[in-house]
This record gives structure tokens, sequence and C-alpha cells, in this order.
């Protein structure tokens, strides 16, 4: 039942399902309306027409323009309804006053740090441009003094919070995409609910379309009779919400203001391979900081917290005072992407760490499903001598978004970017490393929903402890997958030839 649920919502089924009413309410209105039809076909086609000039007029990406073109002026009537629901962000009046109230929280929270700013301009101006555009258009300072920890995999990741967890004192917030009911969760839940009662503040959000196959109905009200304070972010309401698309798929924990977690982990038993759904082998990866750049993860939960409650709240009582500081450790950057606005953050730290890159950039991805600007980076980054590897998964989770990301090889390859499929099972981390200085792990993926309709975040690392650990697991990582050569695209001519290239005009949609 799960899986034919999982099945019947799947975007691409809605799509499908959607097109044959399109096709039905036609054949039917040519035999009711038929003196009529041509006059219909004409207010149809002139609505359409309206729709396209409109998609074409926004300051968004050409191939997201022409994915939505070819379906609206196909199906005029249910193209619309596709594109109203799924491609534009349209934010309700409640909702809107809520984002504009909590943006002027984080800017008075989230201040630079003028005497970090410049010792980083010292170190590295072209880096401290890059730090410096996250802090203009993300609103998220850099920090010194923060430790970071890095995790190739689930299962340290998750006994490390654990511990943290065990020792929090005054606050705990969670926020992930997926939840799920089994030895991952429930050992975490066991402790909130341990800390609830000892009168620790635990606060929770998941994502409500994330979970929805995996946790009981109204979830969150079950957990506030424990004592967790908790949402299910944008509840799922078919075809009734108009930012149904935009989901919260961000995973961050911060405990007591003091220590952060992010990453691609969610609380799922696949991620600490206690299943295995795809393949032998789960490889994720999480970063785990303590120090100032924390700070950065508080206010961005409290804000996502203040949206979704309509509330707003002091921020600053959740702040952590440190007496004695750590030892520098590099620089880092925990920052944020949002939908509700026209700059695409997480692609444009992935297209600035292409464009600065010297020597090499490594790149882990479950998805390669992007747009031909993040294509053409990758492309003239090896064009001019610059070592650019991939890993994607060698077993999917989606079969169609497999067959695009495996469209794309070819292309890349032919201009000299090395392809990886790892080969024990899935890969699900989402990284980017480049030149043994700079990094990036989070929750983005190297696709359309995370640049244009998702709630993310990230960590942007320089010269920190959790840049030499990243290489290490990556370098590890090309040791256990298989170098994708010409002669393997040619030999999956259908797949990379054919089916991908019609489902990448489809792509922003999937």
């Amino acid at each position: 039942m799960r899986k034919f649920l999982q099945l019947a919502l799947n975007r691409v089924v809605i799509t499908a399902v959607i097109v044959l009413i399109q096709v039905g309410f036609f054949l039917l209105e040519i035999f009711r309306w038929g003196s009529y039809y041509v006059e219909i076909a004409f207010i149809l086609r002139f609505l359409s027409f309206c729709a396209v000039i409109y998609i074409i007029w926004r300051s968004n990406n050409p191939a997201v323009k022409l994915a939505w073109v070819v379906p609206i002026l196909t199906f005029p009537l249910f193209g619309g309804v596709m594109y109203l629901f799924f491609g534009h962000v349209i934010v309700p009046k409640k909702l809107r006053d809520s984002v504009e109230r909590s943006n002027v929280l984080v800017q008075k929270s989230l201040v630079q740090d003028v005497a970090v700013q410049k010792a980083l301009e010292k170190k590295d101006r072209a880096v401290a441009n890059q730090s410096g555009y996250l802090t203009a258009y993300a609103a998220t300072p850099v920090w010194d003094h923060t430790a970071t920890t890095y995790y190739p995999e689930g299962l340290p990741y998750w006994e490390a919070l654990l511990a943290d967890l065990e020792n929090a004192g005054r606050f705990i917030f969670l926020e992930y995409f997926i939840l799920a009911e089994g030895r991952m969760w429930n050992a975490v839940l066991e402790i909130l609910e341990r800390k609830a009662k000892e009168g620790v503040e635990v606060r929770l959000i998941y994502d409500d379309v994330g979970s929805v196959f995996l946790l009981p109905r109204n979830y969150n009200e079950i957990l506030e009779k424990k004592g967790i304070k908790c949402v299910a972010f944008n509840r799922l309401v078919p075809f009734l919400s108009l930012v149904l698309n935009n989901r919260d798929h961000r995973k961050i924990v911060v405990i007591d203001g003091k220590i952060g977690y992010t990453g691609g982990i969610n609380m799922s038993d696949e991620y600490i391979n206690y299943k295995h759904p795809y393949g032998e082998h789960w490889k994720d990866a999480g970063i785990r900081i303590e120090g100032e750049a924390v700070w950065n993860f508080t206010v961005m939960f409290l804000q996502m917290w203040n949206m979704s409650r309509y509330t707003e709240e002091d921020y600053g009582r959740y702040r952590y005072h440190f007496e004695k500081q750590l030892p520098e450790n590099g620089y880092v950057q925990p920052y944020m992407d949002t939908p509700f606005d026209d700059e695409i953050v997480g692609e444009n730290v992935y297209l600035n760490l292409l464009g600065n890159a010297k020597r090499y950039v490594y790149i882990f991805t479950p998805y390669l499903v992007t747009d031909n600007e993040m294509i053409t980076a990758m492309k003239l980054a090896a064009k001019r001598g610059v070592d650019v590897r991939i890993v994607t998964p060698g077993v999917p989770d989606k079969k169609f978004v497999y067959w695009l990301t495996q469209s794309n090889y070819q292309n890349l390859i032919q201009a000299g970017v090395a392809i990886y499929q790892y080969t024990p099972g899935f890969i699900h981390s989402k990284c980017m490393l480049c030149d043994d200085e700079l990094a990036t792990v989070g929750t983005i993926n190297f696709d359309y929903r995370s640049f244009y309709h998702h709630f993310e975040c990230g960590v942007f690392l320089y010269q920190a402890d959790a840049v030499a650990a990243l290489k290490k697991d990556m370098e590890e990582t090309f040791a256990v997958s298989e170098r994708i050569t010409l002669e393997w695209c040619k030999e999956k001519f259908v797949k990379t030839n054919i089916i991908g290239p019609v489902l990448k005009l489809f792509s922003p949609l999937l």
C-alpha cells in the first residue's frame, strides 16, 4: 500500500494524470460543445499565450521557462494549473508578512564581525569575496573560533549526535526533511522525551511531505503531548496549497547554542545502514560545528519556526556567549537558501567554487539534474586544466532521475570532467571540495528542486579541520567507485542519448 501511495503521489504520475484529464476534457467538449469548439479553443489558447508571455517576462532560468512553456502550449488549461501549483511561488499574504518580519529579525541578529571579515581578506581576497557573497545575499556572516568535525557516514554522525543530546542543558532544536520511526529516530526521540521532562526546551520541525509515508497522521500532535514542541512544515493539502512545491529540505540540529549539525543525513534507518534499500551501502555526509558559527544555525531554525507558527520572539536569548574562545580552526560560515527570493544561493556557492578553482574540484551528489550554467561551469573548469571529479550513485533511488543524471555524462566527459559511480550503492552526500582549502557540506543537491524550490542550508569552510577529512573521504570513495568512460556511455546509448535528452526537457519539473 505504501509503495502504491508513493507512486500515486509521484510528481511524474501527477503530471501524467493531469495530461490524461486534459485529453479527456477536450474529447468530451468536442462532443458536448462541438458547435462552440473553435471559440473555446481560441479562449484557452489566448490564456495560454498570456501565461507564456508572463513566464518569458520573469527573470528566471531559460531551461525552467522552456520546461513550462511546452506543456502549457500543448495542454493550455491544465498546463497552467500545473504551473500555478508546481512552478510559480505564490506566497499567501499571511505567510508573506511573517517572512518579512522574520527577515528583519534575522538581519538584526546576524551581523558580520568586521574584524573576522578583515582577517579573512588579508588571508585571501578571492575567498573573502566568496564569503562576502553569502554575507550580503544570504544574511549569514562568517566566523572563526569554530571547531569542525566531518562525518563520512551516517553511523558516526548519529553516535556523536546522541552523545551531544545527552549533554544538553538548555534547549535542543531539530529540523529534518525526513523522520521515520525506527532504530535511528527512536533512539533520538527517547533522549528528547527525557530531556523535555527535565526542563530542557525541545523543538522539532519536520517536512510533512518528506515524512508523509513514514509517520502516523498528526505526528506533531503526538510529540506535543510528550512535551516536544513540534511543527509539521507545509502540511500536505494536494492541489489546494500554492506553496505545496516548496519543501523544507534542511537538516539542522542546534544544542544549547554551542553545537550544530547539518549535512545530507535524515532521521531514517537507511542513513545509518540499518536498512539497505538501494544496494549494499548508503553513503552520506554530515558535519558538526562547535563555536561562534553555531549562532547562524540558531537563527536559521528560529526564523523557520516563526514563519511556520506565525510568531515573533527574541532570538538573542538563545545565543550562547563563549567565555573562552576555541582555537581559530579556519573560517566557518553556515548559510541558507530560500525559494521566497530571486537569489539562487545554493547554486551560486557551487558556481563560485568552480569558477575560482585552481587545481581541483571534487563533488559528491546523488542527482545531477541541473541547468546549462552549472554544466558549462564544470566543463569550463575542466577545459582550463582543473581536475573536476563527480561521484554519483551506482544504485539509483529514482530511475527517471538516474537516467537524467547519466544523460549528462558524455557531454561532461568529452570536456575532461571525470565521472564516477559509487559502486557499493547509493550516495546521498552533497559536498564540494576545492584546492585543499575550500569546501561546502550541506543539504543542497545538484538539481532544480534544491536550487529553486526548497529551503536548504550548508556550511562554507575555509582552512577548517573538516576540509582535510572531506578530502580523505573523497579519495577513498574514488577508489571504490567505477570510472565512467565514453565507451560506457555508448553501451548505454538508449538511456543516455534518447531517453535522457527527452527527460531533460522536463527536468525542472522532476
